[in-house]
C-alpha cells in the first residue's frame, strides 16, 4: 500500500505518536484534527494538513481513526460531513475504544456507502504507541487485513482476532477491564499494606516476585504511584468510558460481570471526585483519602 495517501483523525495522546510512527515509516499521510497545534506538530513531521474531514475523505484511500469516544467515531465516521461521504477514500480503520454495538453500526454505514470499517482497537498506552509495541486487535475483511498488516505492523504487533468489526472492540475492551481491575486491586490492597505498618516500595518487590504481581504492580504502581507523579498518560473519564462498554457488553450477552462492575464503580467515584481528566492512576487517591494515608514511595522522598 506504499502508493496509496493515507489519513489520520485525532492527534491526541495516543494518535500523536502513532501519526508520527506512520510518518518516520514513510507513508504519505494526511492529518485532521480540532486542535491546530497537534496539527501543525504532525505537519513539522512530514504530514499534510487538511481543512475539514470532508478533504481528508476526498484525499485519502485509507483513514485512521484514533478519536476519544463512541460518539465521536459516529460522528467523525459517518455523521453530516464525514467520512462516509468522501470521494476517494475506501477504508476506515478504527483504532479508538469504540465499542462492538457503535461499531458495527458504523460498518454497516459504511458499507451501504461502498466502504469498508477495520475495527482496529490498540493497547499499550502512551509509551507502546511512542515505541510501536502496541497490541494491535484487527476484526474485518481478511484480505484487507492482509494488505494492511504491513502497515499496522509500524504500530506494534498485530493480531487477526475476528472477521467482522465488533470483534476487536470486544477483545480491546475485555483487555482493558482486566487492566483496570488490576489497578483498582492493586491499589485498595497497597494502601492497606500501607496502614498496616507495611512498606511500599517492599511491597510492589514482594508481590512481583510472587503470586499477586500483575500489570499495575510492575508498571503502573511503581512507574506513577510512588513516585507520585500520575502521569500514566491515560485518563479516568476514559477508563471509566471503557468499563461500561465493557459491562454493558456483558450484560447484552448474559455474562455476569460481578467484579466488573465494582470496578467500574470505583472508576467512576474516582472520576466524579477528581474530574475526568484526572489520571488513571489516580484512583488510588480515592483509597488514601478513604483510609486517612498515603502510598508514597522511596522516589518521591528524593
Amino acid at each position: 500500500m506504499s502508493d496509496r495517501v493515507f489519513g489520520f483523525v485525532g492527534l491526541g495522546n495516543m494518535g500523536g505518536p502513532m501519526s508520527g510512527r506512520l510518518l518516520a515509516s514513510g507513508l504519505d499521510l494526511t492529518v485532521f484534527d480540532l486542535r491546530a497545534d497537534s496539527v501543525a506538530a504532525a505537519v513539522a513531521n512530514g504530514a499534510t494538513a487538511a481543512a475539514s474531514l470532508a478533504e481528508i475523505g476526498d484525499r485519502a484511500d485509507v483513514v485512521f481513526l484514533s478519536l476519544p469516544s463512541p460518539e465521536a467515531v459516529r460522528a467523525v465516521a459517518i455523521g453530516p460531513g464525514g467520512l462516509a461521504e468522501g470521494g476517494r477514500v475506501k477504508v476506515v480503520v478504527d483504532l479508538s475504544t469504540t465499542g462492538p454495538r457503535v461499531e458495527e453500526e458504523v460498518a454497516r454505514a459504511l458499507e451501504a456507502r461502498g466502504k469498508t470499517l477495520v475495527d482496529c482497537p490498540v493497547s499499550g498506552g502512551v509509551a507502546g504507541a511512542k515505541a510501536g509495541t502496541l497490541a494491535v486487535m484487527a476484526a474485518g475483511d481478511a484480505a484487507i487485513l492482509a494488505e494492511l498488516a504491513p502497515t499496522l505492523g509500524v504500530l506494534g504487533k498485530v493480531f487477526s482476532v475476528g472477521a467482522r468489526p465488533g470483534q476487536g472492540q470486544t477483545m480491546k475492551l475485555i483487555n482493558n477491564l482486566m487492566s483496570t481491575a488490576a489497578l483498582t486491586i492493586a491499589s485498595e490492597t497497597m494502601v492497606l499494606g500501607v496502614k498496616a505498618g507495611l512498606d511500599p516500595d517492599l511491597m510492589i518487590e514482594v508481590l512481583n516476585a510472587g503470586t499477586g504481581g500483575n500489570s499495575a504492580t510492575a508498571n503502573k504502581i511503581p512507574k506513577f504511584v510512588l513516585p507520585r507523579t500520575f502521569d500514566f498518560g491515560f485518563a479516568i473519564g476514559l477508563s471509566s468510558k471503557d468499563a461500561r462498554l465493557c459491562v454493558e457488553e456483558g450484560d447484552r450477552l448474559g455474562v455476569p460481570m460481578i467484579v466488573g462492575n465494582a470496578v467500574r464503580t470505583l472508576l467512576n467515584i474516582t472520576r466524579d471526585h477528581l474530574g475526568p481528566d484526572a489520571d488513571m492512576t489516580s484512583v488510588i487517591k480515592v483509597v488514601e483519602e478513604w483510609a486517612g494515608v498515603e502510598v508514597r514511595g522511596r522516589a518521591a522522598k528524593s
